[in-house]
């Protein structure tokens, strides 16, 4: 029988950790890094993260982000562990 979507995101939920310690691989291989920060800040930083690791040999991402109450954004960043 074919498995409820709630089932299928627990599943994937339970294989994914995002906001894991920095430099820490998930189970699906990426690296994350999670920023809370002012929002002219969180821009300078995701553009340094996309120089120092390119989407095209890292596979890098915003994969999540939010804005706090106070004005601050959080976001979450992702990207393969090497270019190899």
């Amino acid at each position: 029988m074919a498995d409820r979507p709630r089932d299928l995101a627990e599943r994937m939920a339970r294989r994914r950790r995002i906001g894991g310690k920095p430099g820490e691989c998930t189970g699906d291989g990426y690296l994350r890094e999670t920023f809370t920060l002012p929002r002219a800040a969180a821009r300078a930083r995701a553009q340094a993260f996309f120089a120092r690791y390119p989407k095209a040999g890292y596979m890098s991402a915003v994969e999540t982000w939010r804005e706090l109450p106070g004005g601050d954004i959080e976001f979450t960043m992702r990207r393969l562990p090497s270019a190899d």
